[in-house]
C-alpha cells in the first residue's frame, strides 16, 4: 500500500524525500542506502542527509546487515514502529476501550471501562485524560510521548471537523468539537470518526489489503455499516455514508427515536430485540442479556436474533446488489449470539441478492470483536501522522 508513495521522479520526490524515504522503508523491509537511491533517483548523498535526519529523530533505526554490491557488509535501515506512540479510544454509550499502541498498531496498554456518555462531552472527556494519563504511566509513558489520537464515537460524525452531528444517544454533544478539546490538551493531531467506521477500519487491517470491497455492520444498541471501498473508508460527502440504522424495514410500524417508524435499529437492534424478550417476561435490558439468554439455549431467545438476523439481512441484500462487496462482517454486542444471527442475516441475503453479487461474498462474524474499534481507530491516526507531509513537518518543528 505504500508503493503508491514511491515516485519515479527524483526531482519529484525531493518535495517530501524524508516523509516518502519513511513511506518506503514501512513495509518492513530493510533497506540500504543504495538500495534506497536506486528507488529514489535521488544522489546518495541526498539519500544519506535524509537517513541522517530520520534516524536523529528515531523514525528509522539501523538493522541488521546487508551484502552491498562489493561484497561488504552495508548497513540496512528499517521504519521504528516504537519511535511515537498513539492514543486510540472506542467511546460507547454505556462503556469504553481504550489503547496505547505504537506505531505499527500493536497494542502497548488497554483499558475497559464502563461509562455514562450521557453526562456530556467534557466530563466523559476529561475521564478519558485521566484514564490515558494512568494508561502511559503504567506503560512508561508520558503524554508527551503522544503523536496523535484516533477516537470513536457513537453516533454520527463530521470528520473533517470532529465534530459530532445530532447524536441520538450523546445529548450534549451536537457540535462539540472533540477534536480541537482533546488536541489542545494532548498537545497532538486527533482525529474523530463514528464508531462503525472505526470498526470498518480495523476489520480491513485484520483481513489485510486483499479485501478492497467490505461491509462492517454492527448491531448493538444501534445498527451501522462502514464500508470500505477499494480498500479505502467510504464516508460519503459529509460523513453520513453507511447509516443504514434508518432505513425503513417494510411493514414495520415500531416507532424509532429518531421520530420515524419502521427504521432497521426500532426493529433488529439490540434494544429491540431485548424489549420482545421483556414483553415475554424474560430479563433482558440490552443486547448482552439477549446473548446471555441465547447462550442458555432459551428459545424464544434464540427465535428473535434469528429474526433480527432475517430483518437486517433484508436490509443488507440491497446494499449488495449496489454495492457488490467480498466480504461481510458482524459485529457489535448481539454478535456475540453466534450462527443464530449469521444464519438469519445469510438467508435473507442469499435469498434476495443477485446470484453474481453473492458469488464470492464472504458473511462472517469479526475476527477482532471488542478490538476492532481500537485497533481502527489507531490505524486511522498512524496513518494520518506517518504520511509524509506530517512526517517532514515533525521534523522541522
Amino acid at each position: 500500500m505504500y508503493s503508491d508513495l514511491i515516485v519515479e521522479s527524483g526531482a519529484d520526490l525531493a518535495q517530501d524525500t524524508l516523509g516518502t524515504l519513511l513511506s518506503i522503508l514501512r513495509d518492513g523491509q530493510p533497506r540500504t542506502r543504495a538500495e534506497l537511491v536506486q528507488l529514489t533517483g535521488l544522489a546518495r548523498s541526498t539519500v544519506s542527509q535524509r537517513l541522517d535526519a530520520l534516524l536523529f529523530h528515531r523514525w528509522i533505526v539501523p538493522a541488521e546487515h546487508a551484502i552491498s554490491s562489493g561484497g561488504r557488509p552495508s548497513t540496512a535501515f528499517a521504519f521504528n514502529p516504537r519511535a511515537r506512540i498513539v492514543l486510540a479510544v472506542d467511546l460507547g454509550v454505556t462503556h469504553a476501550r481504550l489503547a496505547v499502541t505504537d506505531l505499527s498498531g500493536s497494542i502497548v496498554a488497554e483499558r475497559t471501562c464502563d461509562v455514562a456518555i450521557a453526562q456530556g462531552p467534557e466530563p466523559s472527556l476529561n475521564w478519558l485524560l485521566e484514564t490515558f494519563t494512568e494508561l502511559l504511566a503504567g506503560c512508561g509513558h508520558r503524554m508527551a510521548d503522544v503523536c496523535g489520537a484516533g477516537v470513536g464515537l457513537p453516533g454520527p460524525v463530521e470528520h473533517d471537523t470532529g465534530r459530532p452531528v445530532n447524536p441520538p444517544l450523546m445529548p450534549g454533544w451536537d457540535g462539540f468539537s472533540v477534536a480541537d478539546w482533546l488536541g489542545s490538551r494532548i498537545g497532538a493531531p486527533v482525529l474523530v470518526d463514528n464508531d462503525v467506521n472505526i470498526m470498518a477500519l480495523g476489520e480491513h487491517s485484520a483481513a489485510g489489503p486483499q479485501t478492497d470491497h467490505l461491509l462492517f455492520t454492527k448491531v448493538g444498541t444501534g445498527i451501522g455499516c462502514g464500508i470500505i471501498s477499494g480498500g479505502r473508508l467510504h464516508r460519503g460527502a459529509r460523513g453520513a455514508a453507511g447509516d443504514i440504522g434508518h432505513i425503513r424495514v417494510p411493514g414495520s410500524e415500531v416507532v424509532c427515536h429518531c421520530g420515524n417508524t419502521g427504521c432497521l435499529e426500532a426493529v433488529a437492534g439490540g434494544g429491540a430485540v431485548a424489549a420482545r424478550l421483556r414483553a415475554e417476561e424474560l430479563e433482558a435490558a440490552d443486547a448482552r442479556d439477549v446473548v446471555r439468554l441465547v447462550r442458555a439455549g432459551n428459545t424464544w431467545a434464540i427465535r428473535q436474533v434469528r429474526q433480527s438476523g432475517r430483518d437486517l439481512g433484508l436490509v443488507l441484500a440491497s446494499i449488495v446488489n449496489f454495492f457488490n462487496p467480498t466480504e461481510i462482517v458482524i459485529g457489535g454486542d448481539l454478535a456475540d449470539a453466534g450462527e443464530h444471527l449469521i444464519a438469519g442475516i445469510r438467508e435473507a441475503i442469499y435469498g434476495r441478492s443477485l446470484p453474481l453479487a453473492t458469488q464470492w461474498l464472504n458473511i462472517r462474524a469479526s475476527d477482532l470483536g471488542a478490538s476492532a474499534g481500537v485497533t481502527g481507530a489507531a490505524s486511522m491516526i498512524i496513518e494520518h501522522v506517518l504520511t509524509p507531509e506530517s512526517v517532514e513537518q515533525s521534523i522541522r518543528s
